[in-house]
């Protein structure tokens, strides 16, 4: 992404692609064993008890006999992406020169595809090491739209997929997303806004706004990353298509009357169904 031969200076090119400078000089320091196998509980954990912070979590990992402190689970969290899903005063932001918009999504009835789209990044541990999992989600739907797996939470990956879903699917009214820095990145509002559509942000660490994305991560981690042990970026990426097909294709949503994401999506979209 950084090019270190352009004539543009290092410190620009950072600046536009919405990334701190640090981190264009960073060199990766490989994760412990014990790290990894710390990371996969908490990520489990932080399903299970998505309220619980840094604190509460050490002290859920010290009854397993796990002893680790409250700073070092922090550690281990920010590295992850993750972070406790409760209503707090904002009084901190994912990256201080970055814009946060509001959220508009409160007491709006969605029930009609392409009305708004969600994008979110989640952990996605492997045999060794781990990769990041961003998708857009329509959610009326709940349908997949379109995914990255990638090594690090740039926001190029963000881009990526959003620039997918626009070419296969076209405009929503609205783009939805929590405040992480891969979202708020000019490189990513730009791409949502200058298409006309509205970008919204979830309030942060609130877990109302949070709770339709978190089901679709509880899904896929319970009913594939965590039933397989990938020993590759490839591997990964190779198995979540599959399951992701699947999901979409395949698997019915109580709240959908029971129909797959696919049915949901493309029974309000005749004109596309009619040209599939």
């Amino acid at each position: 992404m950084i090019d270190r031969e352009h004539a543009l200076p290092v410190s620009r090119q950072v600046k536009l692609v919405g990334i701190a400078r640090s981190s264009a000089y960073y060199q990766p320091q490989p994760v412990s064993e014990a790290d990894l196998k710390l990371m996969r509980r908490i990520d489990e954990l932080h399903l299970e008890h998505p309220f619980a912070g840094a604190r509460m979590l050490a002290r859920l990992l010290r009854r397993e006999g796990i002893q680790v402190g409250r700073r070092h689970v922090g550690t281990l969290m920010k590295r992850m992406g993750i972070e406790a899903l409760y209503r707090r005063p904002n009084t901190s932001r994912k990256h201080a020169a970055h814009k946060i918009w509001p959220y508009l999504l409160r007491d709006r009835k969605i029930d009609r595809a392409n009305q708004v789209w969600a994008l979110d990044t989640t952990y996605i541990p492997m045999a060794r090491g781990f990769v990041y999992l961003t998708a857009v989600v329509d959610w009326a739907s709940r349908r997949v739209l379109a995914y990255r797996v990638a090594i690090t939470l740039e926001s190029c990956h963000a881009v990526e997929a959003i620039e997918e879903a626009f070419a296969k699917y076209g405009a929503p009214e609205i783009v939805n997303t929590d405040q992480g820095s891969q979202f708020t990145a000019t490189e990513f509002t730009d791409a949502v806004l200058d298409r006309g559509i509205q970008l919204s942000m979830d309030g942060k660490g609130s877990w109302r706004d949070n709770v339709f994305v978190e089901r679709l991560w509880r899904s896929v981690k319970y009913e594939e990353v965590y039933l397989k042990a990938y020993d590759s970026v490839s591997h990964a990426r190779r198995s979540i298509a599959n399951y992701l097909t699947w999901y979409n294709q395949r698997r019915p949503h109580s709240s959908l009357a029971d129909q797959t994401p696919d049915e949901a999506y493309f029974a309000t979209l005749p004109a596309i169904k009619s040209a599939a």
